[in-house]
């Protein structure tokens, strides 16, 4: 199993992880518990908010950058908190100068505050720009097919689909559309957003999504240390459970698990035998 985990790799923008899980750093009482959840869950990728983490813009305060130093976690600055392509591009040029000349961001352009629903117009104008400045550009959609296949085509290097609204827990709502996506993709897809608990991420693992990024599950649960681990074993799992391939769903088609053929003579036999 070590052998077929060390070759099983998640590759993004030509750089590959062995983990398929990321984590968010927002909503932790404090950066030791995140240091501590983000090292339970096994990430190697760790999205941090821009507009709402101190990754050197406030001198003199606690840093993120301490507690998860760049130097073992590949940074993914993200715009959580922009409506508009504009401020998503100023969001993650002032974060590519924070952390010399990093390019690899998570773009998220959101429609309105209550649902936290991507704006789609605003997020693909965006990602061109960003994509033309350099940027290697993950992005948070809409499950909708063909706006992914644009943002492929457009340059980024991976859609981030949702499973369902950000901090709802709710897990995947249209797994339909999930697959239509993953079918169609030639870049990895990540299930971004929606993720309640392990069994939503095993799910969208089984579907064949490359991996999972994830926040509230983790920070919001009642022991996030406990359930970054529980997050970890559910994706290492959906993953094998994906590459295994799983039986076909039958119905009324009973099969045994243990072979009958030749229970019925053998027990007849015996019994003629025993008179």
């Amino acid at each position: 199993m070590e052998d077929h985990q060390s070759q099983d790799v998640l590759t993004i923008a030509g750089k590959c992880y062995r983990s398929r899980l990321l984590v968010g750093t927002g909503k932790y009482k404090d950066f030791d518990e995140t240091r501590r959840a983000v090292e339970a869950s096994g990430a190697e990728i760790v999205t941090v908010a821009i507009r709402r983490t101190n990754i050197g813009q406030e001198p003199g305060q606690p840093s993120l950058l301490d507690a998860l130093p760049p130097s073992k976690y590949t940074y993914l600055p993200n715009t959580a908190g922009c409506y508009s392509a504009d401020d998503a591009i100023r969001t993650l040029r002032l974060a590519r100068e924070l952390l010399d000349g990093h390019n690899l961001v998570k773009l998220e352009v959101l429609g309105d505050p209550q649902t936290l629903f991507p704006n789609m117009p605003e997020t693909l104008k965006a990602a061109q720009t960003l994509v033309k400045d350099g940027f290697k550009v993950m992005v948070y959609c809409s499950d909708d097919p063909i706006q992914a296949k644009l943002l492929e085509e457009m340059g980024c290097v991976a859609v981030m689909p949702l499973a369902s609204l950000i901090g709802s827990g709710m897990g995947i709502l249209n797994p339909w559309n999930l697959s239509l996506i993953i079918e169609k993709a030639k870049v990895p897809v990540l299930v971004d957003a929606g993720v309640g608990t392990a069994s939503d991420a095993a799910i969208a693992m089984e579907l064949g999504c490359d991996g999972v990024l994830m926040n509230t599950a983790i920070a919001g649960a009642q022991n996030p240390v406990l359930m970054a681990g529980a997050m970890k074993k559910a994706v290492e799992a959906g993953r094998e459970a994906f590459l295994a391939g799983r039986m076909p769903k039958k119905l009324y088609s009973a099969s045994p698990s243990s072979p009958t053929a030749g229970l019925i003579a053998g027990l007849t036999a015996g019994l003629t035998a025993a008179k």
